[in-house]
């Protein structure tokens, strides 16, 4: 059963809204309650990582109709709480009266073509991971389950 103030609308928002805050969406949409509306975005939408697209397939996950938004076309009255989750990069603002938490967690992506492919999937698995692990805790702690 939901806290009193459970949110009912959670933003998660990084750069390129490709890689950390579209894996943060769909593992959010398969651990909050279903009237929990959740949504991602980034202040410089590109497209999903190919990466982030694989390693959420092997948890069940399918992120392949997802594309990336921009934080300009999120409604703020449909968000209470928003989740930046950028680590070495400047953090898109979101207007609005949302609560406000931050999960500094490292890009996955990078633009070095030399990094093996093994190299790129580890990378990407250890921030689905991480984003995961924090996202149970959210929702134990929001949502009391």
């Amino acid at each position: 059963m939901p806290q009193p103030n459970s949110p009912r609308g959670v933003l998660f928002l990084c750069v390129a809204n490709s890689a950390r805050s579209q894996m943060a969406e769909a593992l959010a949409r398969s651990l909050f309650p279903a009237d929990v509306r959740v949504l991602s975005a980034g202040s410089a939408p590109s497209k999903v990582n190919p990466f982030a697209i694989e390693v959420l397939a092997e948890l069940g996950l399918d992120l392949s109709s997802h594309h990336s938004k921009s934080v300009q076309t999120i409604d703020p009255k449909l968000v209470d709480t928003v989740i930046t989750l950028c680590a070495e990069e400047v953090c898109p603002v979101f207007l609005g009266a949302a609560r406000r938490l931050h999960w500094p967690i490292p890009d996955p992506a990078t633009k070095d073509e030399q990094l093996p492919r093994e190299e790129m999937l580890r990378r990407f698995r250890t921030a689905r991971d991480t984003l995961r692990a924090r996202l149970a805790e959210f929702r134990s702690a929001e949502f009391g389950s």
